[in-house]
């Protein structure tokens, strides 16, 4: 960890309420699009592998954030924990975005974090499929940035 940051509780180890607020927190800043405000969760050598693609560091992260919302347009998400243990959190999410060409698709998948003991993300590792959709079968409907408090859950959803 850079000496000159300050830690991003909650910290581990998790419990259910603390892994709850950390999912939520990731989401909404997945929400932000903004690929620097992003990264700055993430270890300065944090790993991931995401689909088929393995990253190193906050700069790749950043670089692969930015390519990925610059093809997956008007991106809205939805993270919901599966399990946690000790400073590892299992995550599933559904997120909604279209393509340049107006194509809808909705992207299923699964995390699975660990995190240092300043609550960084130092592993994420991804697996993600993707289902097209037609216009008509999206439920995420708020305006871009962070879900609302009251909109469904992916449990409520049935996603």
């Amino acid at each position: 960890m850079n000496t000159t940051e300050d830690p991003r509780p909650p910290l581990p180890p998790f419990d259910s309420e603390t892994a709850a607020q950390k999912v939520r927190m990731a989401e909404d800043a997945w929400n932000t699009r903004d690929p620097e405000r992003v990264s700055l969760a993430y270890t300065q050598d944090s790993t991931w592998r995401n689909r088929s693609e393995f990253l190193s560091g906050r700069e790749a992260i950043v670089q692969f954030l930015t390519r990925k919302w610059s093809k997956e347009l008007d991106y809205r998400l939805i993270k919901e924990l599966w399990a946690f243990h000790d400073n590892r959190i299992a995550v599933r999410f559904a997120y909604e975005w279209h393509d340049d060409s107006g194509h809808w698709y909705r992207s299923y998948g699964n995390e699975n974090w660990e995190f240092d003991e300043y609550g960084f993300m130092q592993r994420r590792i991804a697996s993600i499929n993707d289902l097209p959709i037609p216009e008509s079968e999206r439920k995420y409907h708020w305006p871009l940035g962070r879900r609302p408090d009251d909109h469904p859950t992916l449990t409520e959803l049935n996603l």
